[in-house]
């Protein structure tokens, strides 16, 4: 089978000969540790996405269209000392960081957010002037020909980037998440235009990509969830988002998209019914931190959703045993099951041995084509 037809063929919960391999990612900080532990520093791509020989990972694409703001805002350090830094950067988002620590773009430990580009009305308007679907710089310069090698690909191919576009998360980048819980109630009509603007905007943009080749599956970007739940309500669900995720699914799929896939962290198990009757196909990473057990959810769902992630990067700072009751707890019964890919949870950490992660692959691999 190529990848393709295996990636289709699990998200229809069909058999395959072997599972895909795919992962998340590394934090900068554990690519530079692995490297001090034997990681040869001419192995990795660092685009885990779109496949990583090394690791055998296998291979994906992505339709790289500029969904951001154009213009964006001009990064300006605002205030700077010998520990922190405040920036207001490209999206709008004035935050607050630590230096110390920071490897490859990524930190330690979470920025402190300060203020974000929409606060009313009248600032709305003014990014809505950023955000011109028809901009030529879109599209990137080579993309007749990224068409043209697509269109006999051996992999399977995603409409846009990873991590690119969300309903939720649009929201909370452009009024954030304290923000935009208070509007749902204090304002809902002026969420409805943000979603609805959104909507709009993303539907434009991506019609010339529609006509012009056919993309396996679609990825919503949200993080509406902490550990102890999701952050809005399965009726503010219901109410703001859920006709959306419909407009735009309906329109994707009369361009022959099948598979819809819904990347949140944090336990979100209260909103999976309503995201199967908007159209999602696969939920993931499943973050077991917040309890979000794919074994459990196959049990509840069935085959109403495929499932991606749920092996918990904790396990691979302890030992070997470890690993393997991880893996063996979940990855056969889900494999049997079908409609399921394993990964890690979310990006490897800092603390995880480079030997460790490499026997969970070998292991893992051997579960896949098994």
């Amino acid at each position: 089978m190529t990848d393709r037809q295996r990636f289709c063929s699990v998200m229809e919960f069909k058999k395959v000969d072997r599972i895909p391999n795919y992962e998340l990612g590394l934090w900068g900080q554990t690519i530079q540790e692995w490297f001090q532990q034997g990681l040869p520093q001419d192995a990795l791509y660092f685009s885990w996405f779109e496949g990583e020989p090394y690791f055998k990972i296998d291979r994906r694409a992505f339709a790289p269209i500029n969904i951001g703001m154009i213009p964006a805002f001009e990064y300006e350090v605002l205030e700077e000392d010998e520990r922190t830094i405040t920036a207001r950067h490209e999206n709008g988002i004035v935050t607050k960081a630590l230096k110390e620590g920071t490897v490859r773009g990524t930190r330690m430990c979470m920025d402190q957010y300060i203020s974000f580009p929409v606060t009313d009305r009248k600032s709305f308007q003014d990014i809505k002037k950023r955000y011109n679907p028809y901009s030529p710089i879109r599209y990137p310069l080579w993309w007749d020909e990224m068409v043209k090698m697509w269109k006999t690909r051996t992999y399977p191919l995603c409409l846009l980037t990873n991590g690119s576009f969300g309903l939720y998360s649009q929201l909370r980048r452009w009024v954030g998440t304290e923000n935009i819980s208070y509007l749902f109630y204090d304002d809902p009509a002026f969420v409805e235009e943000m979603i609805e603007f959104n909507t709009e905007f993303l539907l434009a943009l991506v019609e010339k990509a529609l006509n012009e080749i056919d993309f396996d599956y679609f990825n919503f970007f949200e993080d509406f969830a902490g550990k102890g739940g999701p952050l809005i309500s399965p009726e503010i669900f219901k109410k703001f988002f859920a006709p959306y995720y419909r407009k735009i699914i309906d329109r994707f799929r009369k361009a022959g998209i099948k598979y819809f896939w819904l990347d949140s962290d944090g336990n979100c198990e209260v909103l999976i019914p309503l995201m199967i009757e908007s159209g999602i196909t696969c939920l993931w990473p499943l973050e077991q931190a917040s309890d979000m057990d794919p074994v459990r959810l196959r049990k509840t769902f069935g085959k109403e959703i495929a499932l991606v992630g749920g092996i918990d990067k904790r396990v691979l700072q302890k030992g070997k045993k470890e690993i393997e009751q991880e893996l063996y707890s979940k990855i056969p019964v889900l494999v049997e099951s079908g409609g399921y890919i394993p990964t890690i949870d979310h990006t490897v950490q800092p603390d995880t041995p480079f030997e460790n992660f490499h026997y969970y692959l070998e292991l893992k691999m051997k579960l896949l084509e098994g």
